[in-house]
């Protein structure tokens, strides 16, 4: 396990320490356990069905010694734990902006928020941030209560249907860190990931300012065709920035073909992944809310030339 953000840092040494603490936990139990069992006993039986009821003085001492341990270990626990929670609870410099992360059965919708509403725009399943910078983090969820966990850049923050947490997250390194849902939220709940892209300053923005940009423009008649499928037959569901395509329910796919992974981490974006990922999702990802499309073989092959477009 390595730490690559401040955040993290500081949340590593709880982490290893409490897992030592476990683990000695564990040992002494098992030892004690074992000890037990193959201890012979000393009583004597006067007879068949018979046996001296008595309360050995001598046990109480070991659990008299035990309980003050424990006390004590758990004691410490609870003052590093609340001591780290303290210092990781506010940013340490005033964030460069806020992400607005809302939690779905089972992807991640990205909001990036700006005083400027114009320079507003949504993606899903991936978040990148510049290096060096904090970056604010909102957590909504609209359905049942997720968990937002990038180990790598800071520990678990819930979502929570009707209330709105507020995290923050700092890398230190340019990097791709993997992030999962950490709290059991149905039938996908594995296959719910997301991935954190760290880039240098300068690189950040150059892809903030594509994201700015409405899709690319249909400029053959193969591309037109697709367009016109993918509107009548996803449009309902999907945004792409730019056409008529303007439904809410799933994700945004604006710049579809800049992401890494489709369904949230299940598989890497390539084009035969997202042929297979279009025609039958429900083999793909069980249970997922993506309906089974009726298009025939021509209408998804348009849809392809279309969503490669999506850069």
């Amino acid at each position: 396990m390595q730490a690559f953000g401040l955040k993290a840092s500081q949340v590593l040494p709880l982490t290893w320490g409490l897992l030592l603490i476990s683990l000695a936990v564990i040992a002494v139990v098992s030892v004690l356990l074992v000890r037990g069992l193959f201890r012979s006993p000393k009583t004597t039986v006067d007879g068949p069905d018979s046996a001296p009821v008595e309360r050995p003085v001598a046990g109480t001492s070991w659990i008299t010694i035990g309980v003050g341990i424990s006390a004590f270990v758990l004691f410490l626990s609870a003052v590093w734990t609340m001591a780290t929670l303290a210092q990781i609870g506010r940013p340490p410099q005033e964030p460069a902006f806020t992400v607005e992360v809302i939690g779905h059965q089972w992807w991640w919708e990205i909001r990036y928020l700006s005083d400027q509403p114009a320079r507003n725009f949504t993606t899903a399943n991936e978040i990148h941030i510049p290096v060096g910078e904090t970056v604010a983090v909102k957590l909504i969820s609209r359905d049942v209560i997720h968990s937002f966990w990038v180990p790598a850049l800071g520990g678990k923050t819930d979502l929570i249907p009707g209330q709105t947490n507020v995290t923050w997250m700092e890398a230190d390194k340019p990097g791709v860190y993997r992030g999962q849902c950490a709290e059991y939220c149905g039938l996908q709940h594995a296959h719910m990931a997301l991935t954190v892209v760290a880039q240098e300053p300068e690189a950040f923005e150059a892809w903030r300012a594509g994201q700015l940009e409405p899709a690319s423009e249909a400029n053959t008649e193969r591309v037109q065709a697709g367009l016109t499928a993918f509107i009548q037959k996803c449009g309902i569901c999907h945004t792409v920035r730019g056409t008529r395509a303007q439904g809410i329910v799933g994700p945004d796919l604006s710049h579809l073909m800049e992401r890494r992974t489709l369904a949230a981490g299940t598989l890497p974006n390539t084009p035969g992944n997202l042929a297979g990922w279009i025609a039958d999702p429900q083999h793909v990802k069980p249970g997922n809310f993506m309906p089974q499309p009726e298009i025939s073989a021509v209408e998804l092959q348009r849809i392809l030339a279309f969503l490669e477009t999506l850069e």
